[in-house]
């Protein structure tokens, strides 16, 4: 049957992100670090909390808007960590969600770094609610309920390796690809399947340099590899000025250029915004991208945190 360009554009739409865009996209991953990378899992001295909420291509019908929360912290005099990971996302019709618990284990690696092992496992639970889509014949059997719910488990690992200035990682932060997809007659097709040539492979890096007691400089990098799909990367450089002041810019290939703004309001309290100019055609019809996070760090009981932690 005929549908409305509408529901075309939405199944295409709903379709190219479950299959490119599996893993959620963050300008601020670096303050989001556990949900691609659960080495990183109780990294910092103390207990952690993360909030993220993104609004991506704000305008344009059917955009991405993602949340996410996480919470995690130190065992076993910080040879341990152990962290919970919520993201919840929606896409045109589409609605996902995401509960991971994290595990890692440290080893110490030279006289100042530290080199952690992280595993993570969850659910994954999406539908697609078509019922929502208007149809220009009336009774399309097609259209007229939503898709089942899918609930499957998903895991992942990563290693990440840190000293008091420099990170660098790598990580699967998800094994399983579990999508709906559509026939040729329109009839709906479950898939659930442990396949390697889908995994996102991420590699982080990040260096703090000290310029002077009123400014520090980190540079960092992120890339995402995928089979059969071109390489990106993200670049960005944050300047902390006299310790309160976050500001930086940062570039993701062939597709934004960002800002970002953010004030440590104190050493364990971070509100950070970020802004993404479209490079592509979708700017024309969209007002870029909107990000803001939030960080707490803990103190344990009459523990205080000393040493600064900036990534």
């Amino acid at each position: 049957m005929k549908k409305s360009i509408l529901i075309i554009i939405a199944i295409v739409f709903s379709s190219v992100f479950a299959k490119a865009q599996y893993d959620a996209m963050f300008t601020q991953y670096m303050f989001n670090e556990m949900y691609i990378n659960p080495g990183y899992t109780g990294s910092k001295e103390a207990m952690a909390v993360n909030l993220l909420h993104r609004q991506q291509w704000v305008n344009f019908p059917g955009r991405p808007v993602t949340t996410t929360f996480s919470l995690h912290g130190p065992l076993m005099n910080n040879k341990m960590g152990v962290g919970l990971s919520v993201l919840s996302e929606k896409i045109g019709k589409l609605n996902r969600n995401l509960v991971y618990l994290n595990y890692a284990y440290r080893i110490k690696a030279g006289k100042t770094g530290q080199l952690s092992f992280g595993l993570m496992g969850g659910i994954h639970n999406q539908v697609n609610k078509l019922s929502e889509l208007k149809a220009t014949e009336s009774g399309d059997i097609q259209v007229s309920q939503n898709t089942p719910s899918l609930m499957a488990p998903n895991f992942g690992f990563g290693i990440y390796y840190y000293t008091k200035k420099l990170y660098a990682g790598i990580s699967i932060p998800r094994m399983i690809d579990d999508s709906y997809m559509f026939n040729n007659t329109g009839d709906i097709i479950k898939s659930n399947k442990f396949k390697a040539d889908k995994f996102h492979y991420y590699f982080t890096l990040g260096y703090m340099y000290e310029i002077s007691e009123a400014l520090k400089i980190k540079p960092q990098a992120m890339v995402k590899m995928v089979q059969n799909a071109p390489l990106q990367y993200d670049v960005n450089v944050n300047c902390l000025i006299k310790n309160m002041i976050w500001a930086g810019v940062g570039y993701r290939s062939g597709s934004d250029v960002s800002v970002i703004l953010g004030v440590q309001v104190n050493p364990q309290f971070l509100v950070s915004y970020s802004y993404d100019y479209g490079l592509t055609e979708i700017q024309k019809y969209a007002q870029g991208s909107h990000e803001i996070a939030l960080g707490y760090l803990f103190s344990y009981k009459q523990r205080k945190v000393v040493t600064p932690r900036y990534f």
